[in-house]
């Protein structure tokens, strides 16, 4: 071997290019045993780790033959220095096809920066056998002596950088500050080594230097999304779980465990508590992945190919569960299911499982069915018409009915007042009931727009009552205390009655007494301003929950609605008759009229009667029915 190719490789260590493969393997293994989602830019960043160990091994057997020159053929040489450049180049190339992708620029008007970069490589490829061929660049003489030539590659590595650079300055806006300025001071300290290692004549680090902008993709963008104290990932890996399988066909079970105490974000899981957690999901199922999706909800997900006997295993899972609760105490729901084609596509488990557990009473199991799939699909669909009914807001829309409960005044003998109810029709699953879509639209905040659309159409239908000359005292709208919390509630109600040409006192608020301060003391403002344009007013309910004798005293209602409760009640002992007997007795003292609903019996109707009762209201008299039908119940004037 001759004196310059001594020189030369003297001038080269192994050591950085060794230190790049034991980094690009632990990259490898992290990647391996970390939950990181299988996005089209972490693919590339694959390409890009699987690049830099081909280009360490080539680096060092390259610089290795450079010391065998009188041994081992030239053309191999050739090779090797040809291969440990373009796969450098090549590197580069999918840093900026990473960049663009990440950034998100997909569409046709960015291609030009791939296309550039590709253009870039396959000049750089041209330029790197060229300049071997005709010996302008690198080049081994027959007697072994190695001239290096023009460095082509430092041009290669500044025209790649310079178009990354480029588009991350361009485009700043699109990336987060915070991850923009790592990922380019990685690429300055890159630079800097390249530069500090050929002013001292070294190519040690030539391949290293490349590890710096990686260390910031695997941190900043695809960093590991484990829990180091529970082992859980976070709701963004569990969707990404979701559509990895679907598009695998691969079948899930899913154990979700929600403990609302644990939704507040100041109150973290106990110790001994995260250690019964961490214990369920090493011993009962192999390659379980544990998702926290919010503070208290978890989702262990069982792959069933890798778990035949899951359904054993689950079972002996949750009898040590529920040999471990009496310990803690906390509140429960477990809610069981295996995957659906339909919610895996669309990705919907969250919304599912919410869906189940709102129906769940505290501290028990439910193993879902097809049925529940069928519900859920119903739930979703009266939802997605709750939401187009809300943003549209026109407030005579023909998906929401008006029906009425008719209303017997026990002092006329007759039927002048009802309760407006509220119903939907839609085209896809028919009638709709109260108990179904109320409270999807309370959780929405679409009640409001639902309520106004009830109270316009209640109006309607009593002036149409009026000019044909029916009697009508009033008729009652629900009202629910979300609805009175807008800071327009009164002036859209008094409004929506002016508009309708009808006199405010054919129109009665119900509405049901909340515990909450703020929500009384809103109470009270609102029945205080509207009590003002004569709307009476009807305090719902009565009997259920929470009731405040004091409260109620300090609210000034009208009417007084004794729930059906109280009624069922009164029939069954006469210690319970005796107490709604002196509460009615006391509330007409006080100048409130009683209403009992849910009358259903001759039996029903006499014990009320002999209770102060003003009103009644039930199925003994009617059924709710569509509005227009009141005119059958409600008599015309005699001059009409």
């Amino acid at each position: 071997m001759n004196a310059t190719a001594v020189t030369y490789y003297q001038n080269y260590s192994p050591v950085g290019d060794i230190m790049v493969l034991a980094t690009c393997i632990v990259f490898v293994i992290l990647m391996r045993v970390a939950y990181i989602s299988k996005s089209k830019n972490y693919k590339i960043f694959q390409n890009m780790i699987a690049l830099l160990i081909l280009a360490a091994v080539s680096g060092i057997v390259y610089h290795m033959a450079l010391n065998s020159t009188d041994t081992i053929p030239h053309i191999v040489i050739y090779a090797l220095h040809a291969i440990y450049h373009l796969t450098l180049f090549l590197h580069l190339y999918f840093y900026v096809v990473y960049i663009k992708v990440t950034m998100g620029l997909d569409s046709l008007t960015h291609t030009r920066y791939t296309v550039v970069a590709g253009i870039g490589f396959l000049v750089m490829a041209v330029l790197e056998i060229g300049g071997m061929a005709t010996g302008m660049l690198f080049r081994i003489d027959d007697d072994g002596e190695i001239y290096s030539g023009f460095n082509i590659f430092m041009i290669g590595y500044i025209f790649f950088v310079g178009i990354v650079m480029y588009m991350l300055f361009y485009y700043r806006s699109l990336v987060y500050k915070a991850v923009l300025l790592g990922i380019v001071a990685t690429i300055f300290v890159s630079f800097a080594v390249m530069a500090i290692q050929g002013m001292h004549d070294q190519v040690s680090f030539t391949t290293a230097s490349f590890l710096f902008p990686a260390y910031s993709l695997l941190y900043l963008i695809h960093s590991n999304p484990y829990d180091i104290e529970i082992g859980t990932l976070n709701l963004a890996s569990f969707e990404e779980n979701i559509r990895e399988n679907y598009a695998r066909n691969r079948e899930l079970v899913m154990f979700s465990l929600y403990m609302h105490e644990f939704d507040d974000s100041a109150k973290k899981y106990p110790k001994d508590i995260r250690e019964v957690i961490r214990y369920f999901t090493a011993n009962f199922f192999k390659d379980a992945s544990l998702f926290q999706i919010s503070g208290g909800h978890m989702i262990l997900v069982i792959d069933v190919m890798k778990n035949p006997d899951y359904e054993k295993s689950g079972q002996k899972m949750l009898s040590v569960f529920a040999d471990e609760y009496p310990k803690y105490n906390y509140d429960y729901k477990i809610v069981i299911t295996k995957t659906s084609d339909e919610i895996s596509k669309n990705n919907e488990y969250i919304s599912l499982i919410k869906y189940i557990e709102n129906k769940m009473p505290e501290n028990s199991v439910y193993r879902v069915e097809e049925k529940d799939f069928e519900a859920y699909a119903k739930h979703k669909y009266i939802l997605s018409e709750l939401a187009d009914i809300n943003a549209k807001k026109d407030m005579f829309d023909s998906r929401v009915l008006v029906y009425c409960q008719p209303v017997y005044n026990i002092m006329t003998g007759k039927y002048d007042t009802a309760e407006a109810l509220m119903r939907l029709k839609l085209d896809d699953v028919g009638m709709v009931f109260p108990d179904q879509f109320i409270p999807i639209a309370e959780n929405t905040g679409y009640i409001l727009t639902m309520s106004m659309i009830i109270l316009s159409k209640t109006c309607a239908a009593i002036k149409q009552l009026l000019d044909d000359g029916y009697n009508v005292k009033r008729i009652s709208v629900n009202f629910s205390v979300l609805d009175l919390r807008d800071r327009r509630f009164s002036d859209r109600v008094t409004k929506i009655i002016k508009q309708s040409g009808i006199p405010f006192d054919k129109i009665a608020v119900e509405i049901t007494e909340s515990q909450n301060e703020k929500d009384f003391n809103l109470m009270k403002e609102k029945i205080d301003e509207l009590k003002n344009n004569g709307i009476k007013f009807y305090l719902d309910d009565f009997g259920t929950g929470y009731s405040s004798f004091e409260r109620i005293m300090e609210l000034p209602f009208d009417i007084i609605k004794f729930d059906r409760s109280l009624v069922l009640a009164c029939g069954e002992d006469e210690k319970s008759e005796t107490m709604v007997n002196h509460l009615a007795n006391m509330f007409n003292d006080m100048n409130y009229s009683v209403l009992y609903e849910g009358i259903e019996t001759e039996q029903d109707e006499e014990r009320c009667v002999k209770m102060c009762a003003k009103y009644l209201q039930g199925f003994r008299y009617s059924k709710p029915i569509p509005i227009e039908e009141l005119k059958n119940y409600f008599e015309k004037n005699a001059t009409a």
